[in-house]
């Protein structure tokens, strides 16, 4: 008769088994990647806050397959982050706050992007309840923690500084904050120059604290031409003009930014930090829309009013019949259209666009080292 001992070897090999399974299909999937920011980011997460900075009614989603229906993201299809993931072989990231998120699933990576908010904690009041910059940090070590349970301190240690990173945030700290209303109290206690200085120090600690949580890889992406979005041209333009403010907000905060990331990056000793001059990728087809097959790049897909920029995209607004001759999607998110060609520099773009090399650079370099 077998006695409980000799069950024991088989017993601690089958777990050895398991464990293994696990670590080797933790090792054999493609790159995590995590992603922090805005609207322009945003997966879903702000579907399960009660905040008014939401996409989940039609017609957004209406190009997403396969289900042509709303997701969360503010696009008619895919966003930057989806289209990034598929550049990885990877599935796309769930957001943070879905149930979905368990299990080997967390091995993708996470989206901890929120719509509404800025670099700094008073950005986006108005939507009240969204996930700031603080609470996304604090979601990724919860993340970790999460993960550590599954695979082990090491293994966790491991996925997380191989992980690619997108953060996007900034517009909204113009749009949201300094710009929301006239004599806002940012504006009164700030000229423009200065308190540009300010969010850049602001998010500067921000990604000292991704560093400190183990990023390695961080893809950071500058403001768009805020003063030539749709919503903007409604309200502030001149005869189609840019809104000169928020361009001048624009051309200001990208170049500190990119200065900002290159001497994080000397501090650090490595290029951890990439600038994405998302500024000058959108300017591209701002200013020259046919050449990228567009027929505009003032008037929303999806809206009303001038431009089609003022209010929400909601069922009743006007809706175009071909998203993909539209730049801009709804009166302040690019098309998927627009979104994969920011997609294409991101990852192939030379250094006016990505500093100091592009994302197939970064993966090319990467696998020889890991």
């Amino acid at each position: 008769m077998a006695t409980l001992s000799s069950f024991a070897p088989l017993a601690i090999l089958s777990l050895v088994l398991v464990i293994s399974a696990i670590v080797f299909e933790a090792e054999a999937r493609p790159r995590t990647f995590f992603v922090f920011g805005d609207s322009l980011v945003d997966n879903g997460n702000n579907n399960y806050l009660a905040t008014t900075a939401r996409a989940d009614a039609p017609p957004y989603g209406i190009d997403y397959p396969p289900s042509h229906r709303p997701t969360g993201r503010f696009s008619n299809g895919y966003n930057i982050p989806d289209l990034i993931s598929q550049r990885l072989g990877a599935e796309a990231t769930l957001p943070y706050l879905s149930p979905e998120l368990r299990g080997n699933k967390l091995l993708v990576g996470a989206n901890f992007a929120s719509a509404g908010i800025g670099i700094l904690n008073d950005t986006g009041i108005q939507f009240i309840n969204v996930i700031r910059m603080y609470r996304q940090l604090q979601y990724f070590k919860e993340y970790q923690n999460r993960v550590r349970a599954i695979i082990g301190a090491s293994q966790t240690k491991s996925l997380v500084n191989q992980a690619l990173v997108l953060i996007t945030v900034g517009g909204n700290d113009f749009v949201n904050n300094y710009f929301l209303v006239p004599n806002s109290a940012r504006s009164r206690q700030y000229p423009l120059p200065q308190y540009v200085k300010y969010l850049i120090s602001e998010y500067q600690k921000l990604l000292q604290k991704l560093y400190d949580l183990g990023a390695r890889r961080v893809l950071v992406t500058g403001t768009g031409p805020l003063g030539c979005v749709p919503s903007e041209l409604a309200q502030r333009g001149r005869n189609g003009q840019c809104a000169t403010e928020l361009q001048q907000a624009a051309e200001l905060f990208n170049p500190q930014l990119e200065q900002m990331l290159l001497q994080l990056n000397r501090k650090i000793g490595k290029d951890t930090f990439i600038a994405a001059n998302t500024g000058k990728m959108h300017n591209n087809f701002v200013t020259n829309p046919q050449q990228f097959g567009f027929i505009t790049s003032q008037i929303a897909c999806c809206g009303q009013g001038p431009y089609n920029g003022l209010g929400l995209c909601t069922p009743l607004s006007n809706l175009c019949p071909n998203r993909d001759q539209y730049a801009f999607w709804d009166a302040f998110h690019p098309s998927e259209k627009a979104n994969r060609l920011i997609v294409e520099e991101i990852m192939s773009g030379f250094k006016i666009y990505m500093n100091p090399m592009n994302l197939s650079t970064i993966l090319a370099l990467d696998a020889i080292t890991t």
